[in-house]
């Protein structure tokens, strides 16, 4: 059976334990970052956690919840730096680090004993090089695969440090409830319900048959997990999947002409990133979240991979008219995805020869306003059309 080399490392309550970081007053005190009175919980204090706020929940809930609630805004670069500083410390216990986000990563941990000793010893190592480079504490966990490593890592949050051995592997299987397996959602976890499935042990009382009709490709998958099958490596891979940019509209509104300003803004800065990173996206998402709380996506692909902010705005605008306003929206965003390396050519189009020149067009505006935000900062020039949000083109 094979032995536990793989680590999942998970910052505890990241954002808000830099602002406690930076900030002394903070210390011991409930804290959430947040995009104002409107906005949702990005991170919360394991102080704020004991009175029930929690991520993704509106400020104005957690609020409810905890009256004595700090609220500070996000400082996203501040977040960066650290997140840059903590995967390089990762990246000295081993060349296979996998970040996940900017909080959490893969470690595997596999050809490391005579540099860093046994899997627990290198996590017991990774936790005091993070505390003492940064000043943060992480949960660590420790298991044969990624699947259960991941797991592992919320047992003993915060500053913990969970090591499920070959040996116990199986018998941690047979008690783990189904709903904290990665992919059970409440629908599924209400047709496992269904089937007197409530631990992933369970899982293994019925044939992989019986799941695939129940659950499709995924009861496949859900039987691998049962006998503790999880294959997937530790990919070293820093190019991004995806890009977006989204916002918490100050009023709920069904404006379409305010809500293509915000549209307008949002592939301005989607575009930005994807050009930084040297990428195109073919997909491009519509998000929204209407007054219900209730969240929409839609996407388009498109026949050729796009940077320009014009492409994006124009694929989201068109997602965005064919969208029902039933109900006010209270937030907007835009997303890009599958993307493409700018060093991969684009294939020539043979009969869209206008709006391939407008598309170059369009790229060569983006980049010469590119070019004044290095020179003289951004936002020097804008958008005539943004300096006016409720007269967006339609």
């Amino acid at each position: 059976m094979a032995s536990p080399t793989i680590l999942h490392v998970d910052m505890d309550a990241f954002f808000a334990s830099v602002e406690q970081l930076d900030d002394p007053a903070l210390r011991g005190r409930c804290v959430a970052v947040g995009g104002g009175q409107r906005g949702v919980v990005a991170a919360a204090s394991y102080e704020a956690r004991k009175f029930g706020v929690r991520s993704a929940m509106p400020i104005f809930q957690a609020r409810q919840k905890c009256p004595h609630l700090i609220i500070v805004p996000p400082r996203r670069r501040r977040y960066a730096e650290l997140s840059r500083q903590i995967m390089d410390i990762l990246r000295c216990f081993s060349p296979l680090v996998e970040p996940l986000s900017i909080d959490e990563a893969f470690v595997d941990a596999g050809g490391c004993e005579r540099l860093h000793g046994t899997s627990h010893e290198m996590g017991l190592a990774i936790k005091k090089q993070i505390r003492q480079q940064t000043g943060l504490t992480c949960s660590v966990g420790i298991a044969p695969n990624k699947f259960l490593a991941k797991i592992a890592s919320d047992l003993n949050k915060p500053d913990g440090l969970t090591l499920i051995g070959a040996e116990r592997m199986m018998a941690f299987i047979d008690d783990l409830p189904i709903q904290k397996v990665p992919g059970v959602g409440a629908r599924t976890q209400q047709r496992l319900a269904g089937m007197g499935i409530s631990t992933l042990g369970q899982v293994r009382n019925f044939s992989e048959a019986q799941l695939i009709r129940r659950l499709g490709a995924f009861g496949r998958r859900l039987m691998e997990l049962a006998h503790g099958q999880d294959d997937s490596p530790v990919v070293v891979d820093s190019e991004a999947k995806s890009m977006s940019s989204e916002i918490t509209l100050d009023q709920d509104t069904r404006d379409r002409a305010l809500l293509a300003a915000h549209l307008l803004a949002q592939s301005e800065a989607v575009a930005r990133d994807l050009r930084r990173h040297q990428v195109r996206a073919r997909t491009i998402t519509l998000k929204l979240r209407s007054a219900d709380f209730q969240r929409h996506t839609r996407g388009q692909t498109l026949p050729q991979p796009v940077d320009s902010a014009e492409a994006i705005y124009q694929a989201a605008l068109g997602l965005l008219k064919a969208f029902e306003l039933k109900l006010a929206i209270r937030l907007i965003g835009v997303g890009a995805g599958n993307l493409q390396s700018r060093q991969v050519p684009l294939q020539q189009e043979l009969f869209a020869a206008e709006e391939t020149q407008q598309r170059r067009q369009w790229e060569k505006v983006d980049r010469a306003l590119d070019a004044i935000d290095a020179r003289y900062g951004r936002h020097c020039v804008v958008r005539g059309t943004l300096t006016e949000p409720g007269k967006s083109r339609k």
